[in-house]
């Protein structure tokens, strides 16, 4: 890549949704006057007696958590889809009106009884049971007829729309595919068809050969901020071997990856000092019965934060009507990522004993 690119205005394609995005890097001086967040709060207690996802206590829905010691996984009490629809009238409606029944099931899983301990503050072994989890629950699910497709993510800090505050996730299992993942299938797929290989192998021996984007790695797993990133700090991470769903991760592959999500979320953690927000989400195969040998593991981390705990990345205007746009090239922001500590900073900020 000529150095000189991160002088001027220019696009880059995103070859895993077939999409560009316009990077600006002449603006990262340009002056805030615009909205200002409030700081995130200070880090929790252990336990909160009136949060819905503590152990023992009441949900939201009227049933009571069990006391879990570990890993805790429930059917959402409000879900988005329910695992019995009824079929939409069949009369034709025309090209333009179009509409389908979809079922599915919504499930949390919460990480740890602890109110406070998110990923980055756990263990790499309080996060393995996390792993194993979220594989189990792929698995299960993808097994049932119904099902086409699910996507597990996480939705970290009240910015990114979370309820609660307590470490968890939602998995949602869907009859159809949805549209991201859907994308991303045909730009695999075609890639296959005209190259013979995998796109996902041929992007990630590109960056281990320049290196440039880089944030960490590990014997399983590499994460970059993608040539094509379109949030300030987004992250794509991406398995080392040609692995499709977590169904195929042996006890290893399961570890690694407990391991460099510690590492990564720390890092975002670490970068303006605060819990640092963001959507995280694994993609996996399409669960249709079908192998799909194009697909490639991998998840996305799109964080909105841009120049401090308090300044955020809107995606308006010019993005929302034209083409996504960013400030603070892609190299840039692995370089200020991976410069970071993996020590947390509540823990290098903590007053000796």
């Amino acid at each position: 890549m000529a150095p000189e690119i991160s002088d001027f205005p220019h696009r880059r394609f995103d070859p895993l949704r077939g999409r560009w995005v316009l990077v600006s890097p002449h603006r990262t001086d340009r002056p805030w006057q615009g909205e200002v967040e409030n700081s995130v709060a200070a880090i929790g207690p252990d336990y909160d007696p009136d949060c819905y996802l503590c152990p023992g206590n009441m949900r939201a829905g009227g049933v009571r958590n069990p006391p879990y010691s570990g890993v805790f996984a429930f059917n959402n009490d409000y879900a988005a889809l329910l695992p019995e629809v009824p079929s939409l009238p069949k009369e034709n409606t025309g090209p333009l009106l179009r509409a389908e029944s979809e079922l599915g099931i919504c499930r949390v899983v919460c990480f740890h009884p602890r109110h406070n301990l998110t990923l980055p503050r756990m263990e790499v072994e309080q996060i393995v049971p996390v792993v194993d989890a979220w594989s189990a629950e792929w698995s299960e699910l993808g097994a049932r007829p119904e099902i086409g497709h699910v996507q597990i993510f996480e939705n970290r800090g009240a910015m990114m729309g979370a309820s609660n505050p307590h470490p968890h996730c939602q998995i949602w299992a869907t009859r159809h595919l949805p549209d991201e993942p859907a994308a991303e299938l045909g730009r695999q797929h075609a890639y296959r068809i005209e190259h013979g290989r995998c796109l996902l192998c041929d992007y990630l021996q590109t960056e281990l050969e320049q290196g440039l984007r880089i944030v960490c790695e590990n014997e399983e797993f590499v994460a970059v901020v993608p040539f094509w990133a379109v949030w300030p700090f987004e992250v794509l991470l991406l398995s080392r071997h040609h692995l499709s769903a977590m169904d195929q991760f042996g006890e290893g592959s399961r570890r690694a990856l407990a391991s460099i999500l510690k590492r990564l979320t720390t890092r975002y953690d670490n970068l303006f000092e605060t819990g640092f927000p963001y959507t995280m989400g694994f993609h996996q195969r399409p669960t249709d019965g079908e192998t799909h040998p194009e697909w490639h593991f991998h998840g996305h981390f799109y964080p909105p934060l841009l120049r401090s705990a308090t300044v955020r990345k809107f995606m308006v205007g010019f993005e929302m009507l034209g083409m996504p746009q960013r400030d603070i090239t892609p190299e840039l922001a692995a370089a200020r990522l991976r410069e970071l500590s993996e020590t947390h900073y509540s823990v290098r900020n903590a007053p000796n004993p």
